[in-house]
């Protein structure tokens, strides 16, 4: 699961402009597509806008903020748990953080319960982060011994120049002010600081392939949609300098198929449970998705990459040293 729970929704008042893209300033919008809340199983459409100049892609008329939390729920915060327990999901962040930078102090967007801050604790790390939810934020305290900031990220009292690196793993999309948070960054980092952060890739094969039935849409949870190209110029323009950005595969085969069964079944009036509410699949199907996970998987993963990019954006920025 790409997404943080609910609690991570920062609470703000200000509706996303349409009118011209938030990242390059564009003043031609087009619509990209419509699609329902498919994890949900609700029919709702929501009208995704793009930037035909830097590909930014994000939500026409999101619910309000006071909205969003039906959107998540126990179910979607049940599945996103699940997803975060492995060490082995935080191992390659680890690692690249440490190939970068040796020690120093690291804050983390949307930390929830601190999976990813207990990985990185050691006696040459200061970690702290920021989390809604205080109940997750006391969890996440207990379970890295960082300090943990409650409430949005904006009204995060960090001093400028504070923290070596900021980590932003699957967090930003879900913004409604990702402009104004990417400034904030830069404020908090040190000359020469990094910040970290993934993102799902608009432009990817799996988006190409799936459409409107990608998995990684998340609507309308994901507010913001984000390229290689947008991320870069949305760096940009707050002075952020590339250091890598590349872009990992992984397609969501499997739970974009299901949404596409899923449609198909309730417009043939037999509709079944959606994914929030999925349940233990049964033993012969277990078999038949091992089956399937074991032989066609890998060739069909590896045949995305003659349509397009990866699913995944990882991107790494760094503030410029002084003088330069």
């Amino acid at each position: 699961m790409l997404s943080p729970t609910a609690e991570h929704i920062p609470v703000l008042t200000v509706e996303i402009p349409v009118s011209y893209c938030p990242a390059c300033r564009g003043n031609h919008v087009e619509v990209f597509l419509r699609a329902p809340d498919r994890f949900h199983g609700r029919q709702k459409d929501y009208e995704l806008a793009r930037c035909p100049y830097c590909s930014l892609v994000w939500l026409n008329n999101p619910p309000s903020p006071a909205e969003m939390g039906e959107h998540y729920g126990p179910d979607y915060d049940r599945s996103v748990a699940a997803a975060g327990v492995s060490p082995d999901r935080w191992k390659g962040r680890v690692e690249t953080i440490s190939r970068l930078k040796s020690g120093g102090a690291l804050l983390d967007l949307g930390c929830s319960s601190g999976n990813f801050l207990r990985s990185m604790k050691s006696p040459t790390w200061k970690l702290s982060g920021i989390e809604m939810s205080n109940e997750v934020a006391q969890r996440a305290e207990a379970a890295s011994g960082a300090h943990i900031f409650v409430g949005d990220i904006l009204d995060a009292p960090f001093a400028p120049e504070s923290f070596d690196v900021v980590t932003c793993f699957h967090v930003f999309e879900h913004l409604y002010q990702p402009l104004e948070v990417l400034e904030r960054v830069t404020r908090w980092l040190k000359p020469g600081g990094i910040f970290y952060l993934m993102v799902p890739n608009i432009d990817s094969a799996g988006a190409k392939i799936f459409g409107r039935y990608w998995y990684a849409l998340e609507l309308p949870r994901h507010l913001f949609h984000f390229s290689p190209k947008s991320l870069a110029t949305m760096a940009n323009s707050v002075g952020l300098e590339k250091t890598s950005l590349i872009t990992a595969r992984e397609v969501f085969i499997e739970d974009s198929i299901r949404y596409m069964i899923d449609d198909a079944m309730r417009r043939f009036g037999r509709p079944r449970l959606p994914l929030a509410k999925a349940t233990t699949p049964s033993i012969p199907f277990r078999v038949v998705r091992k089956a399937f996970r074991l032989t066609l998987l890998p060739v069909l993963d590896a045949g995305a990459g003659l349509v397009g990019d990866g699913e995944s954006i990882h991107g790494i920025f760094r503030k410029p040293e002084r003088g330069k």
